[in-house]
This record gives C-alpha cells, sequence and structure tokens, in this order.
C-alpha cells in the first residue's frame, strides 16, 4: 500500500480491526506508554491517542507492534523489496534471467528521490518544542523524548541527499540543562553515520545541520532503522518500500521531508555538549546521564491535523523487537552471503539484542584435520565481530551442522546442541579491553568492555543433566540450585559486593567443586546470580539476567581452570557471574501508581474495554 501520510496508514489499520482509538484524555507523562505497553505484552493493536494531555497534537503508538500488523502495511511492496535485496547479493541471477528481473530495475527508479515536490504540507505551521506531545516513558526518564525519530544529516565533503544519513537516535526534548525551545540533546554512537557526518563537519570547524523528521508515511521510519550496506540511501529505500518516491526540499539550508508530520531543524556546533539521560533503553536497563552532542533549535514545523508517533523501549520484547523480525524478513540471509562460511546468525533479542550471538557457520577444512575440532569458525567468528553492529556482541556462540538440521533462532535446541560438544579447555576465546554497546553498563567503563567466543564442533563429549546433582544442594556458599535448561544451572549466592571479594567467593567455589570435576561433566555452564528462581523461571529470564549483567573477561570463571601459553581453559563446569554489580544501571519497572491510573481506559466503558483478554 503506497501510503502518502502516516494517517492514511492509520485510516487502513482501523478499517482492518488493526487500530483502536482512545477518546479520553491521557497524560504524556508515563500513562501514554503504560497503556501502550500493555496493549503491546497482549499483541494488541495500533493505538491512536486522540486526546493529549495539554497538547493539541494526536499520538500514535505500537503501529509496527507485530511482524504481521507490519507485512500489512507493506503488502505492496514487501515481496518486491525481498526480490530487490536478494539480487543485490546474488547478482548473477539477474543476469541469467534477465527478462524476468527486468521489473526491479524500471521500479527501481521511480523510487529516486524527489526534489522539490508541489505539494509541500509540512510547512503548515512554524511551532515550539513545548507544542509537540512531550512523552516521558519511565519514571526515572530524564525528561521527554523522540523515540521513533528520522535523523537526518549529510556528507559535508559530500553534500546531497544520496550521501546523506538517516538514522534512529534517540532525542531528548526537555529535562536536564536543556534550555526548552532552544536546545534538544542528540544521542548516538561516533561509529555511526552521523557521527561521521560530525567529525567531518568538525574538522571543516563548521556546524553540522540536523533535521529530525517525525512521522509522515510509514516506510520513513523503517528506513530510518534499516542497517544498510554503506552507500545505499535510506531515502531511496525508503521510496522502493513504501512504493512512492521520498520527497524533499530544503530550507534555510536544512533538508525537509515533505511529507513528515513535523520536522525540527537544527545545529550542532563543534565541541557543544550537554548532559543526556537517563532513558529506559533496550538492554532492560536505565541508560545513564553521560554527555551527548547538543542541538540548537532552528526551527519546528508541523503539517496540518500533524500526529506523532511514539513508542516505548525497554527490556524485550517490545515495538523494537517486531522492527528486528520485519528486517530479518526482508533481508533473509544477506549478512551470511557476506561472510563466506557463515550459514545463520541470531542476534538474541531476550538478550537485549547486542550482547548475545548465536551462530551457526561451515567446517569445510576437516579433510585436512586430524579430528573434528573448531577450525573454519573461528575465522568466521571473527570476521562476525568485525561486521556492522554485529560487532558491538559480547558473547558469540558458534558451531557447525553437518547435517543442516540445527536452527540458531532455537535457542533452546542451539545451547543443547553446543553444550554437549564444547571443550571447555579448548573452546573459549576472549576479546579483551575492547569496544562493546554503549548502553549496556556491563562493562568496565562506558563504551569499554570484553567479548567472548564459544567456538564448539565435534563429536558429543557429553550427556546434560536435566536435574541438578547431589553434590550442588545449598550449602554455605549458596542458597538455590535450579536448572534453567539441560546442562545449565543456576545458583543464588550472596550479592556481589567487589570483584576482590567475587574472586574470593569463586575460590571457595572451586575448593569445593574441583575435586568433582569428573562428576560435574554433564554440567558445563552454572550461572551466579542474585534470584535463581527468577532467572531458572523461563528462557526469557535466563538469557536477559545471564548476558545482559556480565562483562565476560571480568566474570567469567571456571572450575579447575588455567592458563597455557595465554590460553584460557577449565577442567571442569564454565562460570558466569550474572550478578548485579554495584556499577549497573537499574532495570527499568512498571509505576504501581500508573498501572492503577490508567485501568480507567481498560475498564467498562473505557476506550481499550475488552479488548485485552
Amino acid at each position: 500500500m503506497s501510503y502518502t501520510t502516516l494517517e492514511a496508514c492509520l485510516i487502513d489499520l482501523e478499517k482492518n480491526g488493526e487500530l483502536v482509538r482512545i477518546k479520553e484524555e491521557v497524560d504524556p507523562h508515563l500513562e501514554m506508554a503504560a497503556i501502550h505497553l500493555r496493549v503491546h505484552e497482549a499483541k494488541g493493536p495500533a493505538l491512536l491517542f486522540e486526546n493529549v494531555k495539554g497538547c493539541k497534537y494526536r499520538a500514535a503508538s505500537n503501529i509496527f507492534g507485530t511482524l504481521e500488523r507490519s507485512k500489512f502495511i507493506f503488502r505492496d511492496t514487501f515481496e518486491f523489496v525481498q526480490k530487490l535485496i536478494q539480487l543485490r547479493n546474488d547478482p548473477a541471477t539477474a543476469l541469467k534471467k534477465p527478462f524476468s528481473n527486468i521489473g526491479t530495475g524500471i521500479a527501481a527508479l521511480k523510487a529516486l528521490p524527489l526534489k522539490n515536490p508541489f505539494s509541500k504540507p509540512i510547512l503548515n505551521s512554524i511551532i515550539n518544542i513545548s507544542d509537540l506531545p512531550l512523552i516521558q516513558h519511565w519514571p526515572m526518564d530524564g525528561g521527554a523524548f523522540v523515540t521513533l525519530p528520522q535523523v537526518y544529516t549529510e556528507d559535508a565533503d559530500n553534500p546531497g541527499i544520496m550521501q546523506s544519513n538517516l538514522g534512529m537516535y534517540r532525542i531528548q526534548l526537555t529535562g536536564n540543562e536543556y534550555r526548552l525551545n532552544k536546545e534538544i540533546g542528540l544521542h548516538y554512537q561516533l561509529h555511526r553515520g552521523i557521527g561521521v557526518h560530525q567529525t567531518k563537519a568538525n574538522k571543516k570547524g563548521q556546524p553540522l545541520k540536523v533535521s529530525v523528521f517525525v512521522g509522515g508515511p510509514p516506510a520513513h521510519t523503517l528506513a530510518a532503522v534499516m542497517p544498510l550496506p554503506e552507500g545505499i540511501s535510506e531515502m531511496t529505500f525508503a521510496g522502493v518500500l513504501g512504493g512512492r518516491r521520498f520527497r524533499y526540499f530544503y530550507e534555510d539550508g536544512f533538508c525537509i521531508s515533505a511529507y513528515a508530520d513535523f520536522v525540527i531543524t537544527g545545529e550542532v556546533h563543534p565541541g557543544e555538549n550537554k548532559t543526556e539521560g537517563p532513558f529506559g533503553d533496550h538492554l532492560g536497563y536505565y541508560s545513564l546521564k553521560h554527555l551527548f552532542p547538543l542541538m540548537k533549535v532552528h526551527k519546528v514545523y508541523a503539517k496540518k491535523n500533524a500526529i506523532w508517533p511514539f513508542t516505548v523501549v525497554g527490556r524485550p520484547p517490545q515495538e523494537d523487537t517486531s522492527f528486528g523480525e520485519m528486517i530479518h524478513a526482508l533481508t533473509g540471509d544477506a549478512i551470511p552471503k557476506e561472510i563466506p562460511g557463515l550459514k545463520e546468525v541470531h542476534a538474541v533479542d531476550a538478550a537485549g539484542v547486542h550482547p548475545l550471538l548465536l551462530a551457526i557457520g561451515s567446517e569445510r577444512y576437516t579433510p585436512y584435520m586430524p579430528a573434528k575440532e573448531p577450525s573454519e569458525i573461528l575465522t568466521i567468528a571473527n570476521h562476525i565481530l568485525g561486521t556492522g553492529q554485529l560487532s558491538l556482541a559480547k558473547f558469540l556462540f558458534i558451531t557447525a551442522d553437518d547435517k543442516n538440521k540445527l536452527s540458531a533462532h532455537d535457542v533452546t535446541e542451539f545451547f543443547d546442541y553446543l553444550l554437549r560438544r564444547i571443550d571447555l579447555t579448548r573452546d573459549i576465546h576472549f576479546y579483551t579491553n575492547t569496544t562493546i554497546d554503549t548502553l549496556d553498563y556491563s562493562g568496565n567503563a562506558l563504551n569499554k568492555g570484553s567479548k567472548v567466543v564459544f567456538a564448539a564442533y565435534g563429536d558429543e563429549k557429553r550427556n546434560l543433566f536435566s536435574a541438578v546433582p547431589e553434590f550442588l544442594q545449598p550449602n554455605r556458599l549458596w542458597r538455590t540450585a535450579i536448572m534453567a535448561m539441560p546442562g545449565i544451572a543456576c545458583i543464588s549466592i550472596s550479592a556481589f559486593t567487589t570483584y576482590k571479594n567475587a574472586l574470593a567467593e569463586i575460590n571457595e567455589l572451586d575448593d569445593l567443586l574441583k575435586h568433582k570435576v569428573a562428576a560435574l561433566k554433564g554440567l558445563p555452564l552454572i550461572v551466579l546470580c542474585d534470584d535463581a528462581a527468577f532467572t531458572a523461571q523461563n528462557i526469557r529470564n535466563f538469557l536477559w539476567v545471564t548476558f545482559t549483567r556480565c562483562n565476560p573477561s571480568y566474570d567469567i570463571y571456571g572450575i579447575d581452570s588455567f592458563y597455557n601459553y595465554k590460553h584460557w581453559g577449565c577442567n571442569g563446569p564454565l562460570l558466569i557471574d550474572a550478578r548485579i554489580k554495584p556499577h549497573h544501571a537499574p532495570a527499568v519497572e512498571k509505576d504501581p501508581y500508573t498501572e492503577k491510573k490508567i485501568e480507567r481506559i481498560f475498564n467498562k466503558s473505557g476506550s481499550l474495554y475488552g479488548l485485552l483478554k
């Protein structure tokens, strides 16, 4: 469906039973986010808030809340975009079947950005930041944020839309020391496209012009999060996916999306930063206060009857989970095709996406090896950790499946397969003093931490315990031991205080268990945690606790461990200390008072009565 506006999309969703209007006045301070969270958790419809307290504009959320709804929105172009991506990854197909693929080239030309269109609805009015729906999502958030922005910048050395960057970087509108209506904050990592543009502008001693588009055709939003290869314009992708050319023009030197609902323009000057945050983020914790670039507001535009789209970011799964599913559905095996020997890679959403990767590779070197052991998959692992956003991963578990029956997306089956084969004396490889996700506070400083690769391949080495062994019953060191899945036990021990004390606890644990190494063969992994019952309750809890609360080089130990020519390994079980550390950010939690306040929307006579069953 080629939607010209966001409202056209919402009307279409409503006609097809995929949107509900909320007519009651709703407070943008916590209430709107709380309603969104409850509906999203129930896999409910998109929401249109018609009466936002203190604001004349409407707001919409959960638009992309399920993969099925996203596919519905792009139903007329979805297969076409898949085909284009496939042709890019396999150009030989186009050469072999030129006539069957000629239509893709013709249609793609129609998607080229269109400059200076006749109609420019965004110029309807100039407003202030304070006129926008200033939505605060979590109790400890530093203020109101834009959570579905399309942040546009251009390359100072190669200006123009085809060399531009459109990304989704969070924008703080109020709070902290920002001067209302004059300043806003930009949070992004320097390796992103906008960071490259800012670096070039800084070198020239000139401000970086920034345009923040909000709303507009839904293809524009998805284009901002699409991990496109360098050199491919997000605007072109938006045109292809939306079935309609991206329309733009320049005003006061700023690029303006003609059919956006809102556009905020401004400049980032070299060396000008202010404190941004806290903000409830996609790992399920708050990202804390840090200095980030300051954007001086130039003008704020709004089209007539504009609608403010938003989402809520928190412990997965959230709406950004559906973004990830949509991207995977569109790109398929695009990443494996870029990495020789890689069959599949899965960024695990329940672990916050970036902390944990599961991968399946090939072992084609084995005819020349004396026995089945990891070889090619180690090369593949290095390639994975050097590729785009995959480089943010902390944990990479990689194996090879000669029978091609294993799936990296079946997490339980994957761990079962790998743990049966892993050699803990050989298959663990650390990367120390390296970069990790800016939003991950498990490291020793902002952006700093470590990585670990578990590369296992070969014949089965053990059967996995399905029950807690007798000698792991509660004692002076731990309160509870519960199996999370075969081969993995979670143990509740005392709260973490310091790394010095943690090492003493590990040594004591080692003294208790190192003489039982043979008896522990079926238990290759033990997770030390604050609450074993919570951690082992389900796979989602296990993944979240284990991989978001651990800095590999600091928090991984082993029973009867050793060093051999700089290589670390252990003869007994691997220990992951996934307790909360003093430097960790607090987890995001719902506000009980707000939860009670929003009951009116779900009770009898409320707009959402009977919706969630």
